[in-house]
């Protein structure tokens, strides 16, 4: 019969071998899991349709750059009744005239000078769409950190399920042998007891874990898009880290686009007050028109008539609302800077935390790996000396709960060391699908704003609707 401690080492041995083979051609890899996020996320395509309404306020400030032009038509029907009054003929019948008369008009009115306001509504609609194109590379590094942690929770939650299982089998062998040394009469009742108990606690933990997987593979297909397949264990991100903590920090306040967004806002928000200012300038508006009437009237003839008007207008005084709308603007762009200073603060707390996650794992790896191999002499140990009659069943059942909780928390290290990896990239803004080599096409928000920034008609989109 084979030693039951040997069974313990062998059984242990063929689990880390199993965790540590490749995954098979189907397998996932969490770029894999990035990339189809990239791709399929709805969150990151609503963001980039947003991105894409953003573009059209271009096109949309710069039409105070163009002519309006507006044609009227009307027609009017006339019936005119003269009755003839005559003391010879009393009975005159009455005479009626109907006529028709339409008249048609062009009007042509261009903006000459309107106190700069076009040119700096222009200018806030473009800082508006680099602060959209900022948010929306911030929007991406988020969902392809999420899909990195979702695929990191499966990994671990898998490995879980597969420990309490083994844990479960061998709970199993240890109440066997216990009612077989209660058959003949080397055990006791209390022994029985308690690997049956440690059983059905275990039966508990394992539901437990097969319900947190389905969990956790119920949010990878929400960010992912797709149902995981062959998850195997991640290692922490390796391209694109830091060095130390002073250049992660230095590269995030450089780099993250949360804190570029912040800053093209405070430059929309300047070009608001100036063209809130430009309301109290003088105006000059140019205006054309040409309008044919036509009738068919006895003794009434065509016209036509062409007029061109330029008209300066000088606002002196408009109850007020230009003052407080100037003030307005002034305390939002306040605003919008101090808003630059809390973005800083914000990435420099989360790279911090970041960093200080990533040590604290990767330190708590090495102990669990030492607790784990540790944690299994002691058990093997706890066996054999239990045949000899110098520990008790309990001691065994504890023994193998301290292998438990070291295996478990050694696959938690290494999911938050796989997280906090990728949160530090993140936060530092260099969590890209170029800085992770993702096979994905790239999309680029600059292609629809050249498209439209400069469309003076048109009602389709650029993809056709």
């Amino acid at each position: 019969m084979v030693p039951i401690s040997h069974k313990v080492a062998v059984a242990a041995a063929l689990s880390t071998a199993l965790w540590l083979m490749p995954a098979g051609v189907s397998a996932e890899t969490i770029f894999g899991a990035m990339s189809k996020a990239y791709v399929n996320n709805p969150d990151l395509n609503a963001v980039r349709a947003g991105l894409r309404a953003t573009d059209e306020g271009v096109p949309i400030a710069k039409s105070g750059y163009r002519p309006q032009i507006s044609a009227a038509v009307s027609g009017t029907a006339t019936r005119l009744g003269t009755e003839r009054i005559s003391p010879i003929f009393p009975a005159t019948p009455l005479v009626q005239n109907d006529f028709v008369t339409s008249s048609a008009s062009i009007t042509i009115t261009q903006q000459i000078f309107d106190g700069f306001q076009t040119l700096n509504n222009v200018r806030a609609a473009e800082a508006n769409v680099f602060s959209s194109r900022e948010t929306l590379k911030a929007n991406e590094i988020s969902i392809l950190l999420a899909a990195a942690q979702s695929y990191a929770n499966i990994a671990r939650d898998q490995r879980i399920v597969a420990i309490r299982k083994q844990n479960l089998a061998f709970l199993k062998e240890q109440l066997s042998a216990a009612k077989s040394r209660l058959d003949v009469g080397e055990g006791t009742r209390t022994d029985v007891s308690q690997a049956e108990a440690e059983l059905a606690g275990a039966q508990a933990l394992l539901v437990n874990a097969v319900s947190q997987l389905k969990q956790s593979e119920a949010v990878y297909v929400q960010i992912v898009g797709d149902a995981p397949k062959g998850v195997k264990q991640p290692s922490p991100a390796s391209k694109a880290l830091p060095k130390n903590l002073d250049q992660a920090v230095a590269t995030g306040l450089r780099e993250n686009p949360t804190i570029a967004a912040a800053q093209y806002n405070v430059d929309a928000a300047g070009y608001r007050v100036k063209s809130a200012e430009g309301t109290m300038l003088p105006g000059v508006v140019v205006q054309g028109a040409l309008t044919r009437n036509t009738t068919d009237r006895d003794g009434s003839s065509d016209t036509s008539n062409a007029s061109i008007t330029a008209r300066l207008e000088v606002p002196l005084y408009q109850g007020g609302a230009e003052y407080g709308q100037i003030r307005q603007a002034k305390e939002r762009m306040g605003q919008q800077r101090i808003l630059v200073d809390s973005a800083r603060l914000e990435v420099q707390q989360t790279i911090v935390s970041a960093h200080a996650q990533l040590e604290a794992a990767l330190a708590a790896i090495t102990a669990n790996k030492s607790q784990v191999s540790a944690a299994n002499m002691a058990l093997a140990g706890v066996i054999e000396e239990r045949k000899v009659g110098q520990r008790t069943t309990l001691d065994v059942l504890d023994a193998q709960q301290t292998v438990l909780v070291a295996e478990e928390s050694l696959v938690t290290s290494q999911r938050n060391a796989v997280v906090a990896s990728y949160s530090l990239l993140a936060s530092m803004g260099r969590l890209t699908i170029k800085s992770q080599g993702l096979q994905v096409a790239e999309y680029r928000p600059e292609e629809h704003y050249e498209a439209v920034k400069d469309k003076w008609f048109g009602l389709r989109t650029v993809d056709g609707r």
